[in-house]
C-alpha cells in the first residue's frame, strides 16, 4: 500500500488486555478514545488437581504476540498506518505468578492463577507463625489478609516445591513476576537485556509490598522467606519502561501498566473521590476510589494502590471488594456442565423464565471471597425440585453474580460511610441485559454502562498515552468524561429485593465449612477422593440426572 494511500488518523496508543480467560490487543484514537481495531486469543486454563489452576505462560506470551500482529493487518487493511501507534500499555490478572529462568528466558513452572487454592496448606503453615493465627496481621501494611488470593504464597509453594526453582534462586537465575512482569520483560528483550519491573498497582497485591512506602519490605519479605533479588523494580503506573524488540511494533515504547481492575478504574474516569466502577470479568471487582488516603477497610474489602499515574505524581488509593467467580459461572454451565452452548444462551434461558423460582446458586469453586474470606467455602444450589429446570439455574448463576456485588456494596457503604448512588460497571458480562437489569434490581440503585464497553484496555491505553516523553493523551482533557452510556433504572420494590438477597445469603452460610485440609480417612485414596469432594458435587450430580430426565423426555424449556 502506498503512504498516500493510509488513512491519516492522528496519534494511535494499543493496549494488551491480558486476562484469566483471553488475551487481546487493542488501538485506541489518542484523540477521541475510539476503538480502531483489536483482536483476541482465548487462553487455556489447566487443572491437575481439584483447587488447582494453572496456565502456560510461553503460551500467554505467544498470544500477546499473536494479537499485536493481527491488529496490526487489521489496520493496515483499513488503510490505518501503524507507525501512528506512539506507546504501548500492558493491563493484566492480578496476583498470578510467574517463575523464569532469566538466561534461558523460559518459565521454571506454569504460572499459578490467582483462583489457586493449592496454598490453603501453606496459608495455614504461615498463621501457625502469628500470634492469634491473626491472617490481618499486615493489613496495616498491605491492605490485605493473609490468604491464597495473593502473590507470596504463591511464591512460597513454588520455592517449597519445585526442585528447578530452588536450583534456580540457589544459582542467582530466578526471576519473579505477576503477569505484566513477565510480559514486559519479555516484550523488552528477555534474555537480551528484558526490563525487570512492575508497577505499584500490581505490586501491591503480592503480599511483600508496604503500600504507604511504595516499596518492597524487608520485614514482609522475611517473613515469607523469599529473597528481595527476585523481585522486579516497581515503577509508577505510567511512564517509559523500554522498548518493543520485536514484531511489527519494534521500538514502539511501552509506557504504561496497571492491574486489570485498577485499569478499569482509569478506564471508567473514576479519578474523584468516591468514584467507584464494578468489573465483571473471570471474577468480580468493585473498586472506590479514595484519593490520596488509604482506607483500612473494618468490612472485608481489601485496600490497594489504584494507580499512580507518573514518577512524580502521588499514588491514589481504592478500597476493593473481590468476588472470585463471576463470568467463570457461565464458562462453568458451558464447559462442565454442558447445558449450554454459549454465554449468549445463558441470557436467552434467563429471559424465557425471568425468576429462578426459588432456586439459589453460590458460586463459591474457589472458597468464598470478600467480605467473607472463607476458604472453606465450595459451590452449591439450593431451592431444587422437579420444576426446576436450565433456565432457572441459569437465571440463579446470573442472579449469583449480582448478590455478590450486593455483599460487596454494602461492605463499601459501610466503610466509606457514604452509600452510592449508582454504580458505573465494564466488563464482558454487562453486553447481557438481563443480567444488568437484575443488577439495578438487586442493589436498588441505577446501574450505568458505557457504550464503549472496552474499559480495562483503555485504562492501560492512558496510562500509557499520558506518560512523560509520550504525551499523546490528555488525562485532564474533559472530552472523554462524556462518552455516552446505558443506564438500567430498579424494576422491582426494595421489599422483594431485600427478600431474595436474604434468601441468598441463607445460600452462603450453608456453602461454608465442605473443604477441610485434613485427610478424611486413612489408607483409601478412593474413599479419601470420594469423601473430600464438596458439598456442590453431589448437589450438580443430582441436577445433573435430573435435567438429563428433562431432556430425554422432551420437557425441558
Amino acid at each position: 500500500m502506498a503512504a498516500s494511500d493510509r488513512v491519516s488518523i492522528g496519534p494511535l496508543v494499543g493496549a494488551v488486555d491480558q486476562g484469566t480467560s483471553s488475551t487481546r490487543f487493542l488501538i485506541f484514537n489518542a484523540k477521541t478514545a475510539e476503538l480502531l481495531s483489536h483482536h483476541q486469543v482465548e487462553i487455556k486454563q489447566q487443572f491437575p488437581k481439584e483447587g488447582w489452576v494453572e496456565q502456560d505462560p510461553t503460551e500467554i506470551l505467544q498470544s500477546v504476540y499473536e494479537c499485536m500482529e493481527k491488529t496490526c493487518e487489521k489496520l493496515t487493511r483499513l488503510s490505518i498506518d501503524i507507525d501512528n501507534i506512539k506507546a504501548i500499555g500492558v493491563s493484566n490478572q492480578r496476583e498470578t505468578t510467574v517463575v523464569w529462568d532469566k538466561t534461558t528466558g523460559q518459565p521454571l513452572y506454569n504460572a499459578i492463577v490467582w483462583l489457586d487454592l493449592r496454598t490453603q496448606s501453606t496459608v495455614e503453615r504461615l498463621l501457625k507463625r502469628i500470634p492469634g493465627k491473626n491472617k490481618n496481621v499486615f493489613k496495616c501494611k498491605t491492605g490485605l489478609p493473609l490468604s491464597t488470593y495473593f502473590s507470596a504464597v504463591k511464591l512460597r509453594w513454588l520455592l517449597d516445591n519445585v526442585e528447578e526453582i530452588r536450583e534456580a534462586v540457589t544459582k542467582g537465575r530466578a526471576m519473579f513476576g505477576t503477569m505484566d512482569a513477565w510480559l514486559i520483560w519479555c516484550l523488552t528483550g528477555g534474555k537480551n537485556g528484558g526490563v525487570h519491573c512492575t508497577d505499584v498497582t500490581n505490586a501491591s497485591r503480592t503480599m511483600l509490598f508496604n503500600i504507604h512506602t511504595l516499596e518492597w519490605d524487608s520485614e514482609l519479605c522475611q517473613f515469607f522467606d523469599i529473597s528481595m533479588d527476585l523481585l522486579p523494580k516497581v515503577r509508577s503506573s505510567s511512564e517509559i519502561y523500554g522498548l518493543m524488540k520485536s514484531g511489527a511494533l519494534t521500538g514502539v515504547p511501552i509506557s504504561g501498566c496497571l492491574g486489570d481492575q485498577s485499569a478499569a478504574l482509569v478506564g471508567q474516569m473514576c479519578f474523584h473521590d468516591g468514584q467507584a466502577k464494578n468489573t465483571y470479568g473471570t471474577g468480580c471487582f468493585l473498586l472506590c476510589n479514595t484519593g490520596k488516603k488509604s482506607i483500612l477497610s473494618e468490612h472485608g474489602l481489601l485496600t490497594t494502590v489504584a494507580y499512580k499515574l507518573g514518577r512524580d505524581k502521588p499514588a491514589c488509593y481504592a478500597l476493593e471488594g473481590s468476588v472470585a467467580i463471576a463470568g467463570a459461572v457461565v464458562r462453568w454451565l458451558r464447559d462442565n456442565l454442558g447445558i449450554v452452548k454459549s454465554t449468549e444462551e445463558v441470557e436467552r434461558l434467563a429471559a424465557e423464565v425471568g425468576t429462578s423460582y426459588g432456586c439459589y446458586f453460590v458460586p463459591a469453586f474457589s472458597g468464598l471471597y470478600a467480605p467473607y474470606w472463607e476458604p472453606s467455602a465450595r459451590g452449591i444450589i439450593c431451592g431444587l425440585t422437579q420444576f426446576t429446570n436450565r433456565n432457572h439455574i441459569a437465571f440463579a448463576a446470573l442472579e449469583a453474580v449480582c448478590f455478590q456485588t450486593r455483599e460487596i456494596l454494602d461492605a463499601m457503604n459501610k466503610d466509606t460511610g457514604i452509600p452510592l448512588t449508582q454504580l458505573q460497571v465494564d466488563g464482558g458480562m454487562t453486553s447481557n441485559k438481563i443480567l444488568m437489569q437484575l443488577q439495578a434490581d438487586i442493589l436498588c440503585i441505577p446501574v450505568v454502562k458505557p457504550s464503549m464497553p472496552e474499559t480495562t484496555a483503555l485504562g492501560a491505553a492512558m496510562a500509557a498515552g499520558a506518560a512523560e516523553g509520550v504525551g499523546v493523551w490528555n488525562l485532564d482533557n474533559g472530552d472523554l468524561a462524556s462518552v455516552t452510556s446505558e443506564r438500567f433504572e430498579p424494576q422491582i420494590n426494595p421489599e422483594e429485593s431485600e427478600f431474595r438477597f436474604a434468601r441468598w445469603k441463607k445460600a452462603v452460610i450453608k456453602s461454608m465449612g465442605w473443604e477441610t485440609s485434613e485427610p478424611l480417612s486413612n489408607g483409601n485414596d478412593e474413599c479419601s477422593i470420594f469423601c473430600s469432594l464438596p458439598l456442590g458435587f453431589y448437589i450438580v450430580s443430582s441436577m445433573v440426572m435430573l435435567i438429563g430426565a428433562e431432556f430425554i423426555s422432551g420437557t425441558n424449556k
